[in-house]
């Protein structure tokens, strides 16, 4: 039975990709970050079948109790400090996790000595593009962040590199654009318009604030992305892939459509009020990938289309807040 350990084993990616292998056959571990036994038992109620180990990216001496007592074919290194906007506020602890992180699984492994057997898989991201270069965005575009999440990714995308060309070592860099779902965090905002356009139609609330609406994404779905992982992971040598859909969206495209597929009119217009303090310092306006090499070398196709992700999440939405509240689901586009 093959082993994978899992950092981030709690966030969206980590559900998504903790399900997908326990499908397949595998023993998962997932990193506990702190002592809480709350945060033990969520883990179980949530992603039954994980291993739970406490463990701390920050902290080099317990990566390796834990990759000792998981004994991984593959470790998934999903956790990060991941808001971008929060990361202008944090930009020292965003350095010291998304970036530093990977150094220290890396070098953990070699101190157990595994590092010529276990393969891994760094989750980079379309941030460290930012100030982009060209469109679309492929594996040769330069990155130029724009962010200090942005740059700690960047960080920790070529210290994977580094480590693969001068230890021999089997790591992929998967330069996954946005990408949501059901699991997604209230605060990243395709969940909050989706959550906040379901409490509107349930009559629960009455005001959705966003900041700037121009920004334009390559939307994809979580599920479809943690299946790029784990084709990357089965090759036979590393390297590093883009993946996306290929298409672009903006965030008032997004907001619109999650409206009309609620069936409210004039929704933007009625209940979107654009809040300043939302603002970024700096903002990365377009962002769309080329994931040929993807599609050519591992055969990966997404199999959820714009539509369809806003769809999934407004309707888990609005059963998860009709259920909340003990509230009938309204008949909408998506129920």
């Amino acid at each position: 039975m093959p082993r994978a350990l899992i950092t981030g084993i709690t966030g969206q990616d980590g559900r998504h990709l903790s399900e997908f292998l326990l499908e397949k056959g595998y023993e998962v571990f997932g990193l506990i970050h702190g002592q809480g036994q709350e945060k033990i038992q969520t883990l179980a109620d949530e992603q039954p079948g994980v291993i739970p180990i406490q463990s701390d990216l920050s902290d080099s001496g317990s990566l390796i109790s834990a990759i000792q007592k998981s004994k991984p074919d593959e470790i998934y290194n999903l956790a990060a400090l991941s808001h971008v906007g929060v990361s202008f506020s944090q930009p020292e602890l965003t350095a010291h996790i998304t970036g530093l992180g990977i150094l220290r699984i890396l070098e953990a492994c070699r101190a157990v000595g595994i590092d010529q057997a276990v393969k891994i898989y760094q989750a980079s991201s379309s941030e460290m593009f930012g100030k982009v270069r060209e469109t679309p965005q492929n594996e040769e575009t330069p990155f130029h962040p724009r962010s200090p999440y942005g740059v700690a990714k960047t960080f920790a995308h070529y210290m994977g590199v580094n480590y693969r060309e001068a230890y021999g070592m089997f790591l992929c860099n998967g330069i996954l654009f946005n990408h949501e779902g059901e699991y997604r965090a209230p605060e990243f905002v395709t969940r909050k318009i989706t959550k906040s356009v379901a409490r509107i139609k349930l009559g629960l609330q009455m005001q959705l604030n966003l900041g700037s609406l121009t920004p334009k994404r390559d939307w994809g779905y979580a599920g479809d992305y943690v299946r790029a992982m784990h084709l990357m992971m089965q090759q036979q040598e590393p390297d590093d892939y883009v993946i996306a859909t290929g298409e672009t969206h903006s965030v008032k495209e997004f907001v619109e459509l999650a409206f009309e597929l609620a069936e409210i009119q004039d929704g933007i217009e009625r209940f979107v009020v654009q809040d300043p303090s939302l603002l970024r310092p700096s903002e990365v306006d377009l962002l769309v990938g080329d994931s040929t090499k993807a599609r050519v070398k591992l055969g990966w196709v997404p199999t959820l289309d714009f539509p369809g992700l806003v769809a999934l999440m407004l309707r888990n939405d609005l059963m998860l807040e009709s259920k909340r509240y003990d509230i009938p689901i309204p008949k909408t586009k998506v129920t």
